[in-house]
């Protein structure tokens, strides 16, 4: 069986989404999973990779499509969840809502939180939609692109996906992004290999003969670390509801009035989202500057404007959709959180790549159709639970902290009944915490891990193919693209760049002048 064209998946799309709607057990896990993913949201420290990671292992019983609507109402909802911290205490839930926080708490400071949580919800409604359609549409090309990758385009994608991640997620230096994604393809290394079965740097531990599993390392880099760090600075919060005295805005002529900036946010979302292990975080901002832009009254911005809520939120959720493109047709997740579903898929048994969409040519209209209702779920929810969440906003840090920190162990533990997994996410966690605490990257860790025996392997198999020729990783158009994508991305953060290679050369062999 092959892949489906674009009409069919469409066709199929629908067909699959009139399913969902009439399955009342599909209903009611979205309903719930939505509304646990916003609590995630919400609690400042925790995020959409750390909900989903839990969740990856206690949907490992369940069958496929009750799975995948579990995991992508944890997802969606908790990347929309970060806004309602973000407007009500102006701290945001997950890294993706931190730029709604410049201009949604100053409009509840002046008595329009109402607004600013319904903007905040279509934002977020409308970007996920807007990722929803661009995933549908576009991972069928995406993945004949990627069937005519060879193991030298494999290679050279996975060492790109890391060195783009690591030098965007860190914006102090940018070599030390670069440092956690190499030391997590050192860790990708280990266990046995996938050529010849040979073990590879496991200490005679017999139980890292399996390798590192990124479901727990995930939980340690990213899960436990935040709880140490909320706990360490817990403080009160005191969160109010201020009395709604503003006129309700005009929703509809304020998107009319804006539709061609929504769409550019929501292009913004998807594709930064589809840039390996970059994700929300990075959508968001770029988003609101953007926004910053392209306003008559930009010079405003941070003091409450309408704008400055939509974009980060339109982006954020558009990134979804546009982080699940190379995670179905290419293996490679655009996101930490997508991530993380990759580990759900194979655990499910499915080979995500290029064969997917051939082996199960109607994964891309079921995930469609499943980010369908979760987006009108998250609507609904969000109108539900907005203020419900003032309620759990106001629970002590030093309470919610350790509740996490069982969910944490109880997952960790529910991946795969390892109890050597509970000690070596102990000892990760320690190194997590240093490497939070010294601005070193674990998103790009954790890329680095999920794409290191990628790497390793597509990078073994193309020299034996070629015997030992090094010349065969670039000697191909594509293979050659990426190579040079590679080097650019590392000169261009030493400062080079056409404009300065042109005056160094200019500066060494024009003649000299008196």
């Amino acid at each position: 069986m092959g892949s489906l064209s674009i009409l069919e998946n469409i066709s199929m799309f629908f067909s699959y989404s009139m399913q969902f709607v009439l399955n009342p057990i599909n209903l009611i896990l979205m309903m719930g999973s939505m509304i646990i993913g916003i609590i995630f949201g919400v609690l400042p420290g925790l995020s959409a990779t750390v909900a989903i990671a839990l969740f990856a292992s206690i949907t490992y019983s369940l069958q496929l499509d009750s799975a995948l609507t579990i995991l992508f109402g944890v997802y969606i909802g908790a990347i929309f969840g970060g806004s309602i911290s973000a407007i009500l205490i102006n701290i945001p839930g997950t890294g993706s809502a931190a730029a709604t926080c410049l201009d949604g708490h100053p409009l509840a400071l002046r008595g329009e939180t109402r607004n600013a949580n319904m903007l905040a919800r279509s934002a977020s409604l409308i970007g996920t939609l807007f990722g929803m359609i661009i995933f549908v549409l576009f991972t069928p090309l995406v993945t004949k692109l990627a069937l005519m990758f060879t193991s030298p385009e494999f290679f050279w994608l996975a060492i790109f996906g890391i060195l783009i991640c690591g030098s965007i997620s860190n914006s102090d230096v940018k070599v030390k992004g670069w440092i956690s994604g190499f030391i997590g393809i050192l860790m990708a290394l280990v266990g046995l290999d996938d050529i010849q079965g040979w073990t590879r740097l496991t200490f005679g531990i017999p139980d890292l003969m399996s390798g590192i599993p990124f479901v727990p390392m995930t939980i340690a880099f990213f899960g436990l670390p935040q709880v140490v760090k909320v706990m360490k600075d817990a403080k009160s919060v005191d969160v109010k509801l201020t009395k709604e005295e503003a006129p309700k805005v005009k929703l509809f002529p304020l998107i009319k009035r804006n539709f061609w900036n929504i769409c550019r946010w929501g292009g913004i979302g998807v594709g930064i989202g589809a840039v390996p292990g970059v994700g929300e975080n990075i959508a968001a901002w770029v988003a609101y500057d953007d926004a910053k832009k392209h306003h008559p009254e930009g010079h405003k911005f941070g003091t409450g404007i309408y704008e400055g809520v939509m974009a980060p939120e339109t982006a954020n959720n558009a990134a979804i959709g546009g982080a699940i493109i190379p995670l179905i047709s290419l293996g490679i997740p655009g996101s930490p959180p997508a991530a993380m579903m990759l580990g759900a898929l194979t655990m499910h048994g499915l080979k995500v790549g290029p064969l997917l969409s051939v082996e199960r040519p109607d994964i891309i209209p079921q995930i469609g159709s499943i980010i369908l209702w979760g987006t009108i779920f998250l609507y609904i929810c969000g109108i539900l639970v907005t203020k419900p969440m003032v309620s759990i906003l106001k629970i002590s840090q030093k309470v919610l902290m350790p509740i996490i920190t069982v969910l944490c162990v109880i997952g960790t533990f529910a991946y795969n009944n390892n109890p050597f997994h509970l000690t070596l996410v102990f000892i990760c966690a320690i190194a997590g915490y240093f490497f939070d605490k010294m601005n070193y990257s674990s998103a790009a860790l954790i890329l680095g891990l999920i794409l290191g025996n990628m790497a390793d392997s597509f990078f073994r198999r193309a020299l034996f193919i070629s015997d030992g020729n090094v010349l065969a990783l670039v000697n191909r158009p594509i293979s050659f693209m990426f190579f040079l994508a590679c080097v650019w991305t590392v000169a261009k953060q030493f400062g080079f760049s056409p404009k300065s290679i042109r005056a160094w050369l200019k500066k060494k062999f024009s003649p000299a002048h008196d």
